[in-house]
């Protein structure tokens, strides 16, 4: 762990001083933690991997076993110990898995019959669903980044070209090129062509759009980080038929999160990802409505009990609830 930390930071090229400040750690426990006199809590790991983008599974792995290795390297009977407490851990997360498994089912279930009442409405229904949940996506998306555009003014700049006065050209460019990127996934989808890399990279192209020209569609110019992400892609393509639409959405919206690939726009492109995979699959738009403050406090919530069940279950909840306001929008 020692090792990662160290050379994370310098990689970044950080003083431990410079992030001593940034974390409100003192220096000179960020220099013990880089030799191994001392180990941060799960808290300090969480603020290093976020400041040094140090994937947070990984570091929490390293974090655990120099745990397990302070407690019990020197005992006598340490290995058969550790057998007894794998097959301990294993059993334990079978019996929580299970009971987790069946409450998602539940939602499933339900999103489903909601589901199969969309399909059966007309093409103008639908058309309309459609509109409404694209402007709502694009607005609260946009919202959850710091865009100050109201839904109002958001709804003025897609649908008429306007400007608003006393709003940037980059607030505008927000809404505008998140639209062109929806419309871009649903030509896709609609071309039935495969989620990719090369797509996910013109997706964040046309994001990016007059935003930041020079890093639009390219991720950060960092090895790990290219590697991360063709692990990311493997990863999909391995689980794209066998887990669940909606699961395999939220999961790899945390996996972007987590691995941070652009210099900007990774919460967008998270979101337009997860989406893409819904829209693809006969969903409609689970848009994140939370202010920015509870959306991060639920990221770390997941982060710190590494439990991916509880925003997987937060986002089939969006989906229920935007089916249902989706029937009710058409039968007014």
């Amino acid at each position: 762990m020692k090792s990662l930390l160290k050379n994370a930071r310098e990689q970044k090229g950080y003083k431990t001083r410079e992030v001593a400040q940034l974390l409100g750690i003192d220096q000179a426990l960020i220099s013990k933690f880089e030799s191994g006199g001392r180990k941060p809590t799960r808290e300090q790991i969480l603020k290093l991997s976020q400041l040094l983008e140090i994937d947070y599974e990984t570091l929490m792995i390293a974090w655990l076993k120099a745990k397990i290795l302070h407690e019990i390297e020197d005992e006598e009977f340490a290995l058969k110990a550790l057998l007894l407490v794998e097959q301990e851990i294993q059993n334990n997360k079978k019996i929580i898995e299970s009971s987790v498994l069946s409450t998602i089912q539940i939602i499933l279930d339900e999103i489903e019959i909601l589901k199969q009442q969309i399909k059966s409405l007309n093409h103008f229904d639908l058309r309309r669903i459609s509109k409404a949940l694209e402007l709502e996506f694009i607005y609260e998306s946009n919202r959850l980044t710091g865009n100050s555009l109201n839904f109002e003014e958001t709804k003025s700049v897609i649908n008429e070209g306007l400007t608003i006065t006393g709003k940037t050209m980059h607030e505008h460019l927000e809404a505008v090129n998140l639209q062109e990127a929806i419309a871009y996934i649903k030509d896709l989808n609609q071309k039935k062509v495969s989620i990719s890399e090369k797509e996910f990279l013109v997706m964040h192209n046309l994001y990016m759009r007059g935003i930041n020209p020079e890093n639009s569609g390219k991720y950060k110019n960092d090895p790990l980080v290219i590697r991360e992400m063709n692990l990311f892609f493997n990863w999909f393509e391995t689980n794209k038929n066998s887990l669940h639409p909606i699961i395999l959405a939220s999961e790899s919206y945390l996996k972007i999160i987590n691995l941070n690939p652009f210099e900007t726009g990774n919460l967008q492109i998270a979101n337009l990802l997860m989406n893409w995979i819904l829209l693809q699959n006969g969903y409609i738009f689970a848009t994140i409505q939370e202010n920015r403050d509870n959306y991060l406090s639920l990221l770390e919530e997941c982060q710190n009990k590494n439990d991916k069940s509880f925003f997987i279950n937060y986002i089939l909840q969006i989906e229920k609830a935007n089916l249902l306001r989706a029937i009710e929008l058409v039968s007014k």
